[in-house]
């Protein structure tokens, strides 16, 4: 057996399949910085990054991960050369149409958060389709982030609430998270950036309130299935505590200190 492969068998031993995130959230970032350090247009990196991007669906689906969220295209990404944005306009297109078969065989469902109608009307052709299409599916959500932006996700929101009967005066969390993009999905529970930046830079900024950050150096073109378990891996060693001690969220260590030991009820999807 190769080297690599054993690396990827061990670490596959080492991940706890019952304690896997629920919801894996992914900034791609580097594909251009990845083409122009091989002396290519950053178009390279993006197409590079798309076999990225099925290879990492391909696992969380096969790993059990209930939903995975991509950050495909933001609303700052619009100000990129014109050239560029239309190719990833285009690239999107042919992605899903090549794709909606594997996410039909395999139980995907396809979803989209953002600014859709910003899409020109090619890429919003594929997008419907490949909604329409795997609707009934119940295996996994891929969820893109196109056009989209935490703050005008959470404008948007209050805006939409407005025209349906207006803000209540018992306004709560459940009620805007009604109404934002992601309404019917948990919360991420990880969050990964590639390429060695340390920000979130305006994604998910309400739903990642308690999600776990993990950043790699690794470009996202280069991020591959031994990236992923280790991301996975890292995660179940970390102790979620969502404001409350270690010692009340272990009977262990309770029994060592003064503390009770408090069940934590599980967060269920909104």
């Amino acid at each position: 057996m190769k080297k690599k492969e054993q690396t990827i068998s061990g670490l596959r031993a080492r991940l706890d399949a019952d304690s896997l995130p629920k919801h894996v959230a992914i900034i791609m970032d580097g594909n251009g910085r990845w083409a122009v350090r091989r002396g290519m247009p950053r178009v390279f990196g993006h197409k590079k990054g798309a076999d990225t991007v099925r290879n990492v669906v391909e696992q969380c689906r096969k790993l059990g991960v209930g939903v995975l969220t991509l950050y495909a295209f933001s609303d700052e990404n619009w100000g990129r050369p014109r050239q560029e944005v239309s190719f990833l306009m285009d690239m999107l297109g042919a992605f899903l149409e090549a794709e909606i078969g594997t996410m039909k065989a395999n139980g995907i469902r396809f979803r989209t958060i953002g600014r859709i109608e910003r899409l020109p009307a090619s890429a919003r052709k594929w997008i419907d389709r490949a909604v329409a299409e795997t609707s009934g599916n119940k295996g996994m959500v891929l969820n893109l982030a196109l056009s989209y932006g935490g703050r005008s996700e959470i404008l948007q929101a209050v805006q939409r609430m407005q025209t349906s009967g207006g803000i209540p005066a018992d306004l709560n969390e459940a009620h805007l998270s009604a109404y934002l993009d992601t309404a019917g999905l948990p919360d991420p529970d990880l969050i990964i950036r590639t390429s060695g930046e340390k920000r979130i830079s305006n994604f998910l900024l309400w739903q990642a309130a308690y999600a776990e950050l993990y950043f790699t150096e690794t470009l996202w073109p280069d991020f591959n299935e031994e990236e992923l378990l280790i991301a996975l891996i890292d995660y179940q060693g970390r102790q979620r505590r969502f404001g409350l001690t270690g010692a009340q969220l272990s009977p262990e260590a309770a029994a060592r200190s003064d503390e009770q030991p408090l069940v934590v009820p599980s967060r269920s999807p909104r």
